[in-house]
Formats: C-alpha cells, structure tokens, sequence
C-alpha cells in the first residue's frame, strides 16, 4: 500500500532535559504524519466530522524506541497502512533521520460516529484513495 512520508525539525519545545525528544512527542510525530496523509488525499478532518459524521480515533500502538532525536534535527516520519478493515485501519510508522530509523510502531485506528462514539463503516472515498 501507499507510503507517506512528511519531514519534521525537532523543535526545542518537544525535548525533554537532556535535549532529546520527549517520548510521547514520537506519538504527536506520528498522529501529524496520519493527518498529512489524510489532507494529501483530500480529507480534512473537521470536514469529516460536519459533513460524514466520521471520525478516527487511536485505538491501539505498539512503539519500539531505538535511537534518540534530538533538537533542530531534520527527521522523517513516515506512515504506511498494512491493514484495513470495514471500520479500522492499522498503520506502519517509522521515524527516520537519514539512514537511521529512530523509532518504529503499529497504530490502529477506528472509524467511529462522531455522535454516538460507536463504530463505523469508513467511507469508501477515503478506503479508495488510502488504499
């Protein structure tokens, strides 16, 4: 399937004491990335909520940490998805600095309604260009 790919500088702002990035940030990194990917196809999110009644939400993520970024650098995230099912997408994420891979995951998300919280069919425009 499709890979995304949206570059990011560490700002000062997401390092902790020692100047690397604050462990959950990696996760902010790679929600950024899903919503690039998202608005590179077309979707905005407050457009989904108003005019499908959709919206995503995390479901679950596995992270493994491998090496540090730290600030100024110039990093890049990447979002790829593995599965899809009627409701639920699971992404590949990777964040790299050159040749390095610095952190990689799996993150699930749900398609839900976004007035009752249940789950929902995503909408066949998104699952054709997503997929």
């Amino acid at each position: 399937m499709k890979q995304f790919s949206w570059p990011v500088r560490v700002y000062y702002e997401d390092t902790d004491a020692g100047g690397v990035v604050f462990y959950a940030n990696y996760l902010k990194f790679f929600e950024r990335a899903r919503t690039e990917m998202l608005r590179s196809y077309g979707f905005e999110q407050d457009q989904l909520i108003a005019r499908d009644n959709v919206i995503f939400v995390v479901r679950s993520v596995s992270i493994d940490y491998l090496k540090p970024a730290r600030f100024n650098e110039q990093i890049l995230v990447n979002a790829k998805i593995i599965e899809h099912k009627k409701t639920s997408l699971t992404f590949e994420q990777t964040i790299t600095r050159q040749h390095d891979v610095l952190c990689n995951g799996k993150v699930r998300i749900a398609c839900l309604d976004a007035q009752s919280m249940k789950p929902k069919l995503i909408p066949i425009a998104i699952l054709e260009q997503l997929t």
